[in-house]
C-alpha cells in the first residue's frame, strides 16, 4: 500500500535572493567600469548607488516573503537588473555631458527608483487579492480617461518636443499616460471577462472570419476613437499605438477570434493613413523614418542614433568609451541606442532577451491564473511591456516611425519607472495567487511511495 501526503511546493524566494545579488553585482561592476574608463578612478558615489539599489531590491524582496511568498522568483531580479543597467547608462551620459554628482540625472533616477519600489511594495501590501480590482472596472475606466485628458488642460498641461504629454504642478512634472495604461488594462480585463461570450460566440461567418454583431463593435470603435484623439490632440503616435494595441490584444486573448485582430489592424492602419494625410507632425515622423539622412530632414536624432549604433558594431566600444551623449535624449528615449554604441549588437540582444524573459514570465503567470480576470490582466500587462519595447526599439532601429515612448525600467524619468514597477507588483500578486497551494486541508495531495509499504502476506509454513 502507499500513503498520501500533502507536499507544499517551494516558494522560490531563496532563488530570487541569489539572483538579486547577482543582478546587483553586475550593475556595480558596470558602474565601476564606466568611471574607470572615463576618469580612471573608482566612482566616489559607488556605495551610495550600489547600496541604494541593493537596499531597495532587498526591501521589496522582504515584502514578497511577507505578503506574496509564492510569487514568481524571476520577475524581481530581471526588473532590478534592467533598472540598474539604466542607472549605469544614465550615469555614463552624465559624465559625457560634464554633470557632477549633485547635478546629474543618475542621482534623481535612483531616488525615483526608491520611490517607485516603495509605491509598488505598498500596492502589493494593499492589494491582497487581485480579484478585488474587478469591482472597480468602470472606476478604472474613468480614472484612465481622466489621466489621458490631464495634459490637455490649459494650465497644468505642458508641451515638450512637439507632444503634449506632461502635466506640471510647481516643480513637479509627470506623464499621466504612463499610469493610464494600468487603469485601462484593469478596465479592459474586467469588461472583457463579463462580455467575452457575446463577443466570441455571436456573429455571422464571412469566408474564414466570424464577424461580430454591429452592437458588439462599439467597444473597439470607442477604443479606436480614443486612440485617434490622443494622436490628434497630444501628437503622440506611441501612446495611441500602445493603448489601441493593448485593447486589441486583450480582446483577442479573451475571445480567441482572429476577426478581431483583422478588424483592429484595419482600423489602426486606416486611422494612421488618415492622420498622415491630415496632420503635419505625423508627416514629419514618417519622413524621418523614410529618409533620416536627408539634408532637408527636420531633425537628425534618428540619424545620430543609427550612426552611434553603427559605431558600436557587434561588440561595442566598451562602457565609457563611446559617444552616446552626442544623440539627443540619449538617457531617455534613446537609451537603447546608447547601449547599442557601447555594448554593441550583443549587448542590445542581451537586453532584449531580458525583456523577452520578463514578458514570458508574465504570460506564464497569465496561463497559471485560476480565473479569467487574472488571466486577462496578467496577459494585458505583459503585452503592454512587450508592445512598448517593440515601439521604442522599432523606432530607434527604423522598423517603424519614431514615436517617443520610454524604455521600461531603463529610461530616465519618474513616471515611466513608477508605472512599470506597479505593473511588476500586480504581476507578482497574480503569480502568487496562481502558484500558491490551496488552503490547508484542501490542497491537492501528492501521492508518493514510503518505506512503510508492505506486501501481501504469503501462506508459507513459518507464517501460518
Amino acid at each position: 500500500m502507499s500513503t498520501v501526503t500533502s507536499v507544499r511546493p517551494p516558494t522560490g524566494r531563496t532563488t530570487e535572493l541569489v539572483l538579486l545579488l547577482f543582478a546587483v553585482g553586475i550593475v556595480v561592476l558596470a558602474y565601476i567600469n564606466v568611471d574607470v574608463a572615463v576618469t580612471g578612478e573608482v566612482p566616489p558615489d559607488l556605495l551610495v548607488h550600489g547600496l541604494g539599489l541593493l537596499g531597495v531590491a532587498l526591501a521589496f524582496h522582504l515584502v514578497l516573503r511577507w505578503r506574496a511568498s509564492y510569487a514568481d522568483p524571476l520577475l524581481l531580479p530581471i526588473a532590478t537588473l534592467l533598472n540598474g543597467l539604466g542607472l549605469v547608462m544614465i550615469h555614463r551620459i552624465d559624465l559625457g555631458e560634464g554633470r557632477d554628482l549633485t547635478s546629474g540625472v543618475a542621482g534623481r533616477q535612483l531616488l525615483w527608483t526608491a520611490l517607485a519600489v516603495a509605491i509598488a511594495a505598498a500596492a502589493l501590501i494593499l492589494v491582497r487579492d487581485h480579484r478585488l480590482l474587478r469591482r472597480y472596472t468602470f472606476l478604472a475606466m474613468a480614472t484612465g480617461l481622466v489621466l489621458l485628458l490631464l495634459p490637455m488642460l490649459p494650465i497644468i498641461g505642458q508641451e515638450q518636443f512637439g507632444s503634449r504629454l506632461w502635466i506640471a504642478i510647481g516643480p513637479f512634472s509627470m506623464q499621466p499616460g504612463e499610469l493610464a495604461k494600468i487603469a485601462l488594462a484593469i478596465f479592459f480585463a474586467g469588461y472583457l471577462v463579463s462580455t467575452r461570450d457575446a463577443l466570441s460566440l455571436v456573429g455571422k461567418r464571412v469566408l474564414f472570419l466570424q464577424l461580430p454583431r454591429g452592437r458588439d463593435l462599439g467597444p473597439i470603435l470607442a477604443a479606436w476613437l480614443i486612440s485617434l484623439l490622443i494622436l490628434v490632440g497630444q501628437r503622440d503616435l506611441g501612446s495611441s499605438l500602445l493603448f489601441f494595441g493593448l485593447f486589441v490584444a486583450m480582446l483577442y486573448i479573451a475571445t480567441e477570434r482572429v476577426s478581431w485582430i483583422v478588424i483592429g489592424l484595419t482600423l489602426f492602419l486606416g486611422g494612421a493613413l488618415l492622420a498622415w494625410q491630415l496632420f503635419s507632425h505625423v508627416q514629419v515622423r514618417v519622413n524621418l523614418w523614410l529618409d533620416p539622412f536627408s539634408p532637408d530632414a527636420s531633425s537628425d536624432q534618428v540619424a545620430r542614433g543609427l550612426m552611434g549604433m553603427a559605431h558600436g558594431g557587434m561588440a561595442g566600444t566598451g562602457l565609457g568609451q563611446g559617444y552616446p551623449f552626442e544623440t539627443y535624449l540619449a538617457n531617455s528615449d534613446y537609451i537603447i541606442a546608447s547601449f547599442g554604441e557601447e555594448l554593441g549588437l550583443v549587448g542590445v540582444f542581451s537586453i532584449i532577451l531580458l525583456y523577452a524573459l520578463l514578458v514570458e514570465r508574465g504570460l506564464r503567470t497569465a496561463i497559471g491564473a485560476r480565473e479569467g480576470f487574472g488571466k486577462l490582466l496578467a496577459a494585458g500587462l505583459s503585452f503592454a511591456i512587450a508592445l512598448q519595447c517593440f515601439v521604442v526599439i522599432g523606432g530607434i532601429t527604423r522598423v517603424i516611425p519614431l514615436t517617443g515612448l520610454t524604455t521600461p525600467f531603463m529610461s530616465a524619468g519618474g513616471s515611466s519607472l513608477l508605472a512599470n514597477w506597479v505593473i511588476l507588483a500586480l504581476l507578482l500578486r497574480i503569480s502568487d495567487h496562481a502558484r500558491r497551494p490551496a488552503p490547508d486541508g484542501t490542497e491537492r495531495p501528492r501521492r508518493r511511495a514510503t518505506a512503510t509499504t508492505t506486501a501481501p502476506a504469503t501462506a508459507t509454513g513459518g507464517d501460518r
